[in-house]
């Protein structure tokens, strides 16, 4: 008969209390998420929440970085003193989008400094997720007003509507429509 060895697991087949992840007292207590299985701790899903918001702040923040970073450049072109006083409206109101934007997508990271440690991981995460939407939101009003103005100094004031508006709504099918659309398929088949 082969020895049980206590230290990997214990007479039931579960892991010793050491063996479990923080904030678990035992593996019966998890609560299972009935649409994918998974067997955590709030705490866990709260700590599982939190890093796939950083991966995907991750990426939007990179390229609203370099996309604010250009726009604050383009002052600096010989080109920027042709701009009509329209054009250089909307390249001052797309600075403070980008601005603006930046600092939604980047906040995350100032909260989770000044709430380290306290114990609210739950606030951290739904704050955290408010502030990427908004700094997406504000991220595809500054992609489309990019669009807007390029197509305004290159081809004229209609053609850069025609491409302004073009890119909000092909942002908001993509970022928003369809994503809705799925997670109401999705609670459909669950029910």
């Amino acid at each position: 008969m082969p020895q049980h060895d206590p230290e990997s697991t214990r007479p039931d087949g579960t892991p010793p209390a050491s063996h479990t992840r923080p904030g678990s007292t035992r593996p019966e207590d998890r609560d299972a998420d009935p649409r994918d299985g998974r067997r955590e701790t709030a705490t866990e899903r709260m700590d599982r929440n939190w890093n796939e918001l950083l991966q995907e702040l991750r990426v939007a923040q990179t390229g609203v970085q370099i996309l604010t970073g250009f726009l604050l450049t383009v002052p600096f072109q010989q080109r920027f003193l042709d701009l009509d006083d329209y054009q250089k409206t909307v390249y001052l109101v797309l600075v403070v989008l980008a601005v603006t934007a930046t600092g939604f997508i980047v906040a995350p990271v100032s909260l989770h400094r000044i709430l380290f440690r306290r114990h609210l991981k739950r606030e951290l995460v739904e704050s955290g997720d408010r502030m990427a939407q908004a700094g997406l939101a504000t991220l595809a009003l500054v992609l489309a007003g990019s669009a807007l103005l390029l197509f305004d100094v290159v081809v004229g004031r209609s053609a850069g509507w025609v491409a302004g508006s073009a890119a909000l709504v092909g942002l908001a099918v993509v970022w928003l429509a369809l994503p809705l659309r799925l997670s109401r398929r999705a609670g459909r088949e669950d029910e």
